[in-house]
């Protein structure tokens, strides 16, 4: 399906543009125009992008940028807009820079005060909370969770006492242990699944995290995931002692105490010896 507009001349400048989630139609025409128009694209993986930009008959010249990227690859970017070029920055789906690689570049370009733009678009997150059918106020994205059960237990203890929607990317193959962390720190809260969001298999499972977890364990899942729970509704103000006792539940004295000082801001001092009655 060529894209039939012309292409216009860009201003040299880093071009951050958003690409379809999985469904190719998810696309806007500006940034069909900006691809069509820089004289680069950055992309993840050439293979998959170039699949993408055939799709819309777009040929440009591809440069890999993915997380195995160094400063020697965001400075041959930089060179190349410096000298007069334009550079496209897309990841392999979605919002570029949203747990995904870019914000280097995005901050070596702004620290030369080179032009950086977006073309905003598909982001799994946004249509994550729009389907979970849990408060949209106001939420809280916290990207992937570490993949060790013990750091895994620290981030999700750090945002017990958050009064909002939690929002997480999560591979297939670590769901069900994620979702049993999930119950065991947060308790059994309301919770959504959302996988492979705008592909054929689109999946959003809405319920308890202990429902959630029963299914997931009949059912392993596969595809890209992003799971939704509900904030804390019961006590918004959990004390520092609280705090304390759920963190070193989870991790050593030292750095459950660290925890806290970022967390509620009081002095370290304080902390330390609460911590020292709380394990007495």
């Amino acid at each position: 399906m060529p894209h039939s507009a012309s292409p216009e001349q860009l201003a040299a400048g880093l071009y951050v543009v958003a690409t379809p989630l999985g469904n190719r139609r998810d696309i806007t025409l500006r940034a069909l125009d900006v691809l069509a128009s820089v004289d680069y694209i950055a992309c993840e993986d050439t293979r998959h992008s170039g699949a993408l930009l055939s799709y819309y008959g777009i040929k440009k010249p591809l440069l890999r940028y993915n997380d195995h990227s160094n400063s020697t690859d965001r400075t041959v970017l930089l060179e190349r807009i410096t000298s007069g070029e334009s550079v496209a920055l897309i990841s392999d789906a979605g919002s570029p820079l949203i747990a995904d690689p870019g914000y280097k570049l995005v901050q070596d370009c702004l620290a030369m005060a080179v032009k950086v733009e977006v073309i905003p678009g598909a982001t799994a997150l946004v249509m994550a909370a729009q389907l979970a059918g849990l408060p949209t106020d106001k939420f809280c994205f916290l990207g992937f969770l570490p993949a060790r059960h013990q750091a895994r237990c620290a981030a999700i203890a750090a945002v017990k006492t958050l009064p909002v929607s939690l929002i997480w990317y999560e591979a297939p193959h670590r769901l069900t242990e994620t979702v049993q962390d999930l119950i065991t720190i947060l308790g059994d809260r309301q919770a959504a699944v959302c996988r492979e969001l705008t592909k054929l298999f689109e999946e959003s499972r809405r319920g308890l995290l202990s429902v959630l977890l029963t299914h997931y364990q009949q059912n392993p899942p596969r595809g890209e995931i992003v799971l939704v729970v509900a904030g804390n509704t019961e006590n918004h103000n959990m004390d520092a002692q609280e705090l304390l006792h759920t963190l070193l539940a989870e991790m050593p004295m030292a750095k459950a105490v660290a925890e806290a000082v970022r967390l509620t801001g009081l002095p370290r001092k304080q902390l330390y010896q609460q911590a020292l009655d709380a394990k007495k």
